[in-house]
């Protein structure tokens, strides 16, 4: 990697260009890319080809068929090389990370139920209800839940696993990063601590895709899930498992299919248009990478990790300057809220203003120019222990690597005046 891939200004203005929602929109801000960021026009590209050119079924003998057979499966290796995993056979598609975590969690309890001696799972209060509920909903099945819990500053630390685990720990299921709080997961301190206690690691990187490059190898997980919509692609979901795993898990897969990943885990027809979306999202990071300084088409992992490190970069600064402003307006910020400590989480924070109530103070911004959330962030636990009721919640604002420093401005300067309207 050349020495400017660290030192080269973020070409965030060029970067915009690419993205014709954002050119669209004019003045309006997007701060609500944690429920779905804006795709590049490349993506927008290779869904209108596939659907052009050859919207047909897999598996035919003529040559549209074909090309959908080579676009699956250049999309296969492209998320297994995002993810740095050993094969593309290990990559499922299909809807989306809730429907994945659902089929391996069902695969799961039938081992459970069978009366397999590890009957224990470890869930958190920080995850989405969809790496929770997935699990506790077992229990009828005979699994015994155990809750890792999150501390006072919005992260999971695995000193607080290790007590946690033991001879009937079946499974560890864990975020990679918050999706309301922003914090990151030290996923290779917590795979060690699962397997040494011979337990499996299932991870949701769902909110972790579109904000830094990933590692199944390096985390040591067994199971992770990811959606296309936080990452720059249209709906669509996959799931990566090592391969021995994904061969064990029992799945639900018509006659004529065959019992090996990934055709067993991909019941039904999934959205071409979709995988070929994600597969353009993925060829995006990697040519921002060769832009920044990666190896020019050499090596596209190369290319995917400068893409992302620059992106990473980026956020770091953005998500430092979100924390100022919030501090400045008197906001109270759930989780890590020092400056500081950016290294430790994504531009991804949920706060609440005083004497503001979330709901109404979001409506007030959107008259402002600025889509940002509200509500219980589709995490009941997390809630519980934010001490917010579900009706009510709090704000989040979760920037992406096409927002600006000027938009943060903005967005301070919108504040006040928001406040006023209620």
């Amino acid at each position: 990697m050349t020495a400017h891939a660290t030192t080269a200004p973020f070409p965030v203005d060029a970067i915009r260009t690419r993205f014709p929602a954002l050119e669209q929109a004019g003045s309006f801000v997007f701060f609500d890319n944690a429920a779905g960021a804006q795709v590049p026009r490349t993506v927008l590209d290779a869904v209108v080809h596939h659907l052009v050119d050859h919207n047909v079924q897999r598996g035919g003998r003529y040559d549209k068929s074909r090309l959908v057979d080579a676009g699956v499966a250049e999309a296969r290796a492209s998320v297994a090389l995002l993810l740095n995993a050993d094969s593309p056979d290990e990559v499922c598609f299909g809807l989306n990370a809730t429907s994945f975590i659902r089929l391996v969690s069902l695969g799961i309890g039938q081992g459970i139920q069978a009366g397999g001696e590890r009957d224990e799972i470890v869930v958190t209060d920080l995850d989405h209800d969809a790496n929770v509920a997935t699990w506790t909903a077992l229990q009828p099945m005979g699994a015994k839940i155990r809750v890792w819990h999150m501390r006072e500053d919005g992260t999971l630390n695995p000193a607080d696993l290790a007590p946690l685990l033991g001879p009937r720990t079946r499974l560890v299921a864990c975020t990679a990063v918050s999706h309301a709080l922003g914090s990151l997961v030290d996923l290779p301190a917590v795979s060690k601590l699962a397997h040494d206690a011979g337990a499996e690691l299932f991870v949701d990187a769902v909110h972790y895709t579109p904000h830094a490059v990933a590692d199944v190898k390096a985390w040591g997980c067994d199971y992770l899930v990811a959606s296309g919509y936080k990452a720059f692609a249209p709906h669509m979901g996959f799931l990566w498992g090592r391969f021995d795993a994904l061969r064990r898990l029992p799945t639900f897969r018509e006659d004529f299919i065959p019992d090996r990943p990934p055709y067993k885990v991909e019941a039904g027809t999934f959205v071409y248009e979709n995988v070929a979306g994600m597969n353009a999202a993925i060829a995006y990071v990697e040519g921002l990478g060769r832009e920044i300084g990666g190896s020019n088409g050499a090596d596209r992992r190369a290319d995917l990790v400068a893409g992302f490190a620059a992106i990473r970069r980026h956020e770091t600064d953005l998500a430092r300057q979100m924390l100022e402003v919030l501090r400045d307006a008197g906001a109270t910020v759930y989780g890590i809220a020092d400056p500081a400590r950016v290294s430790e989480r994504v531009p991804t924070i949920c706060f609440n203003l005083p004497g503001a109530e979330p709901a109404a103070f979001a409506e007030a911004m959107n008259a402002e120019g600025f889509g940002i959330r509200d509500g219980h962030m589709y995490a009941p636990r997390l809630m519980g222990r934010l001490g917010l009721a579900m009706d009510y919640g709090c704000l989040r604002v979760s920037l992406v690597h096409y927002n600006t420093a000027d938009e943060i401005r903005r967005f301070a300067e919108a504040i006040p005046r928001a406040l006023a309207r209620l």
